[in-house]
């Protein structure tokens, strides 16, 4: 098994390697006539066929179309996006995650450090202002994911429950926020305070839900039940990285294994909350990781129905210690952005919506996304502090007029939509005003960053 100590001497060796005994046309007629895939079929279809290295074009194309049909039979033309704003309440973690450069250590936060950094930490009051502002501007969404601040706590019972250690920094990564210039205050807080004005809330990681459970034996389930009632009405499934643990091992050896993650989203299930789904991928995974995660997640659907949409995430790399470390050299090309799409539309068969991210991808090849399988665009975002941290550079807000001009490009519809796709809005493309009107404070003002 690959352990984070591969890194010093740059070998990587994984026992999942992208071979099967499948062949591509066999895998791509399974797709065409509807049946569900293997595992070693969708690695024929991103390989564009094991017995060559290389993405064949005319075989990418091949795949691509069917997709692309396979999405509008599903689906339809419509091309959504929700009115959000991203709220991250901390930069402060210490997991060391090596594809990550959005946190800072936590240290640098206490009161005695003298460190330059570049960081935050807001208050639950300093949230619920942002998320007010937002509601006022037309959001219905407010996203938060954060940094595993050592200080934060479910609540004030688990709060004593953490202080009731010995060592409590070291035996369950708790350290009192007396010791920390601000309080962030506990997650239960932090949610009350932005679940204002009937905005809805998505937030809560499997790894943040870790967080808020470390040093008990709560169930996923009692955790979200807690959050639900504190104004959570979804969540996000990120942390998820690779949903294989020889990945996992290399890339992010702090946070928990697949087996919890998956434990995790169905605790958020059973908790009665709608969940999202999300890969992150092109960093030192190969097609059969992908293939393997595509499958972690149709089971996961299949046992729970709680997922409303898959967002693939290409690895941003500049800034990242895997890039500065050299055991990358960049992240995944436009050919394999396509087919992971494409694939994941044919695989994913009990899951409705695939996002394409102008956020990772860029407007224009965001926009080719939408013609691989993806049905989605995301969401107007007004801050986004991860992908900018790792080096991405396609900015952090789109408007609901800047949609209009880049689907209208696409000859496609346009629908402004809910978190959970439950409520749409066609946007009109008849030359505005254009502006959110989802949103409880929404009233079709345009929306400007």
């Amino acid at each position: 098994m690959t352990t984070a100590a591969n890194l010093d001497d740059g070998a990587l060796e994984f026992d999942c390697v992208p071979e099967s005994d499948q062949s591509f046309e066999n895998a791509l007629a399974k797709a065409a006539d509807g049946n569900r895939l293997s595992v070693d079929d969708a690695v024929e279809l991103l390989t564009t066929g094991t017995e060559s290295s290389g993405i064949d074009p005319a075989r990418k194309e091949r795949v691509l179309e069917l997709a692309d049909r396979r999405r509008a039979e599903e689906v339809g033309d419509t091309v959504t996006f929700v009115a959000n704003l991203n709220n991250n309440v901390t930069t402060a973690c210490n997991t060391g995650c090596l594809f990550c450069n959005f946190k800072n250590p936590d240290s640098a936060f206490e009161r005695d450090a003298d460190v330059e950094h570049s960081g935050f930490t807001k208050t639950p009051a300093e949230s619920r202002a942002a998320v007010e502002d937002g509601l006022d501007r037309g959001i219905y969404e407010v996203t938060s994911v954060s940094g595993l601040h050592p200080a934060f706590a479910l609540d004030q019972e688990h709060r004593e429950i953490l202080e009731s250690y010995d060592d409590p920094a070291r035996e369950v990564n708790y350290k009192p926020p007396e010791r920390y210039e601000t309080d962030p205050g506990t997650y239960v807080e932090q949610l009350r305070a932005m679940s204002v004005g009937g905005v809805h809330l998505h937030s809560m990681t499997p790894e943040e839900a870790y967080h808020a459970r470390r040093g008990t034996e709560r169930s996923y389930e009692s955790i979200y039940r807690r959050l639900r009632d504190a104004g959570l009405d979804s969540a996000p499934g990120t942390a998820a990285e690779i949903l294989v643990d020889e990945v996992r091992e290399v890339i992010c050896p702090g946070k928990m294994d697949t087996g919890e993650w998956v434990d995790a989203m169905e605790g958020a299930a059973a908790a009665g909350l709608p969940v999202t789904s999300t890969m992150m991928y092109g960093h030192v995974e190969n097609e059969m990781h992908r293939a393997k995660h595509l499958k972690v997640i149709r089971d996961l659907q299949d046992r729970t129905g709680a997922i409303t949409e898959f967002v693939p995430l290409s690895f941003i790399h500049q800034n990242t210690p895997l890039y500065e470390a050299g055991v990358v050299d960049g992240g995944p090309s436009r050919a394999e952005d396509e087919l992971l799409v494409a694939v994941a539309r044919l695989f994913l068969d009990n899951v409705d919506h695939i996002q394409s991210s102008w956020v990772k991808s860029g407007d224009e090849h965001g926009l080719k996304l939408l013609n691989c399988g993806a049905d989605d665009f995301m969401g107007t975002i007004l801050s986004e502090e991860i992908t900018k941290r790792a080096g991405g550079e396609y900015g952090e807000f789109r408007s609901v007029a800047d949609y209009v001009e880049m689907v209208g490009a696409i000859g496609r519809p346009l629908a402004e939509r809910s978190t959970d796709y439950e409520q749409t809005r066609r946007v009109e493309m008849d030359g505005g005003p254009y502006g959110p009107e989802l949103g409880p404070r929404a009233d079709g003002t345009p929306l400007l960053d």
